[in-house]
């Protein structure tokens, strides 16, 4: 069976970041469940428009991983939204995967206090919203246990192979960066 994951978007995303993650995802033969906080479509912060596969309130099916890209106004949307913090905390208490990139570490999982005592990067600058027992770290990805977090557009890629290769293994992982040119 196929390991299935959701991407959250929120109007406001960083296009780079929902695309390539769902790009590499897929490539590695996981579903992908686009969910938005609204039905329909959903504006990246340069107006690029993702039609979403649901809205999050009607997501009724099992996951294994969630992934939050960042942006802004994006990160701030999905820290707002009650649903995004309880699946946030729901999926960490499960042990499942919980991937965050750009300002989404900082802005949205900080304040859940899943990154109590763990190990995260954020976009530069945007540490400060980590609280004083998260470990800062300025690597272009962090994998602290079933946190996944990444810095910046430019990093997306190697953030999408690093969800693979806790899913489904360093051997794919592989595979899919020597396609890409990544390694």
């Amino acid at each position: 069976m196929s390991k299935r994951l959701a991407v959250i978007l929120a109007d406001g995303f960083e296009e780079i970041e929902a695309v390539t993650v769902i790009d590499i995802l897929r490539r590695a033969e996981l579903e992908v469940i686009i969910c938005g906080l609204k039905a329909g479509m959903a504006t990246g912060a340069h107006d690029l428009k993702i039609a979403v596969d649901m809205k999050l309130d009607d997501l009724k099916t099992n996951l294994d991983g969630i992934v939050l890209p960042g942006g802004m106004p994006g990160a701030t949307h999905l820290a707002a939204s009650k649903k995004v913090k309880d699946i946030i905390v729901k999926m960490h208490s499960e042990g499942k995967i919980v991937a965050a990139i750009c300002a989404s570490p900082a802005v949205v999982l900080a304040p859940t206090g899943i990154l109590s005592g763990r190990k995260a990067t954020v976009y530069p600058g945007m540490e400060d919203g980590f609280g004083k027992d998260t470990i800062f770290s300025k690597d272009s990805v962090v994998v602290d246990g079933n946190i996944i977090t990444s810095r910046a557009p430019g990093t997306a890629l190697i953030f999408a192979l690093a969800i693979v290769k806790k899913l489904k293994g360093a051997k794919e992982a592989e595979e899919i960066g020597r396609k890409t040119l990544v390694s």
